[in-house]
């Protein structure tokens, strides 16, 4: 497999977009540093932040990027090279968020809602999916794409999906008031462009989630958006929904990336409303290959209301967040025999894409056997002191 390119890997339109991100640096005080791209080449802008975090806290955040005044750290195809090493040699990038809390809200696609509530009739049994599949569509009867969530329509099905025995916590989240939002992650623990993801040795059905991810301040204002893979576990999620951490905070099993593109007159929230995210996953061992996409126009809630459910009175990030918004792709092409469905395989490489965005690509692991996750916060205030 070849590593991505430039073209490949950054936005289509990459003269208009303000990026910012972070890059692991060598040398007297090793640690991450803040950059942008200008003109081919990585700036430091370290000094404007000296987080990411508060990076984003400020008003002329724009300005600072646009100048991009700081030392140059090279070109970015070299740090682009770096980071899809094996062995990643500095300067290389990083997840683009720090402190921030990471928070993924689930189930805000029909398609995704359906096999989540497959999950759970199946027990995480990847064997019963086909024919809970078939049952569930007979059951529902309905297009859930076409439901507005909390709405009366939406009651009135619940009403009648409860008398028939269909009802679901998944389509509470659904279909309900109320979105499903948890912790992905924690501060500091997501990996980058180029990093391996991690599977829990236990699991035996599994596929990344390829999302759109806002970068949200503390004051609940959308700075700009990102990528992000959500692995995930079907087989211990769908055991029940009480092993949601399980399933989702294991050491790799978040990515974020390549950068932050800030919200500017070029890219804007309808930007990512109106966005395809393209998904491809490549076998290392067998050859095989899936591709799909995620038509964000197809989510049932919009992402301004899914941040307003994260943060307000009831919630505050003083830190800000990055936001997962879901995903209407859960393969389930058949890969190990017919009827068992998608999983993965160690050293699948999962690329994730939007013209706007880029490319996040990440090779698969095992979460145990990858390098745990060390540098949280102490060993990152310790570093901001040397610097």
């Amino acid at each position: 497999m070849q590593p991505l390119s430039l073209t490949d890997t950054l936005p289509t339109d990459l003269d208009n977009a303000l990026l910012v991100g972070r890059v692991w640096l060598d040398g007297t005080h090793p640690g991450p540093a803040l950059v942008t791209v200008h003109e081919g080449n990585i700036i430091d802008i370290t000094e404007f932040g000296p987080t990411m975090a508060d990076l984003l806290e400020r008003d002329d955040v724009l300005e600072v990027v646009q100048r991009a005044e700081g030392a140059s750290l090279g070109n970015i195809e070299t740090l682009l090279a770096n980071s899809q090493q094996a062995q990643p040699q500095a300067p290389y990038l990083l997840a683009p968020c720090d402190v921030q809390a990471v928070k993924a809200c689930g189930v805000t696609f029909a398609v995704s809602l359906l096999e989540r509530v497959i999950e759970e009739q199946a027990g995480g049994d990847p064997a019963k999916a086909v024919a809970l599949r078939d049952d569930l569509q007979a059951l529902i009867g309905t297009d859930l794409s076409k439901i507005a969530p909390g709405s009366e329509e939406a009651m009135a099905l619940k009403t009648a999906l409860q008398a028939r025995g269909g009802w679901s916590q998944y389509m509470e989240v659904g279909i309900g008031p109320d979105a499903e939002v948890f912790t992905k992650a924690q501060p500091l623990s997501s990996v980058g462009f180029g990093a391996s993801v991690g599977l829990h040795a236990s699991s035996q059905w599994n596929n990344p989630e390829p999302e759109i991810v806002l970068a949200v301040d503390s004051r609940g204002q959308v700075r700009g958006a990102t990528l992000g893979n959500d692995v995930n576990l079907r087989d211990v999620e769908g055991r029940s929904a009480l092993l949601l951490g399980k399933a989702k905070d294991n050491n790799a099993s978040c990515s974020i990336g390549p950068f932050i593109r800030l919200f500017d007159d070029h890219f804007t929230i309808d930007s990512v409303r109106n966005c395809q995210v393209a998904l491809r996953i490549e076998g290392e061992d067998d050859d095989f290959l899936l591709q799909g996409e995620s038509d964000m126009r197809e989510i049932s809630r919009d992402p301004l209301d899914l941040v307003r459910q994260t943060i307000g009175d009831h919630h505050q990030y003083p830190d800000g967040f990055m936001l997962f918004l879901g995903t209407m792709f859960s393969p389930i092409k058949d890969r190990d025999g017919k009827g068992q469905g998608f999983t993965h395989h160690l050293g699948d490489r999962v690329t994730i894409s939007t013209p706007a965005l880029g490319s996040l690509v990440n090779p698969v692991g095992r979460s145990d056997q990858l390098p745990p996750w060390t540098y949280g916060i102490r060993e990152l205030m310790r570093h901001l002191a040397r610097r």
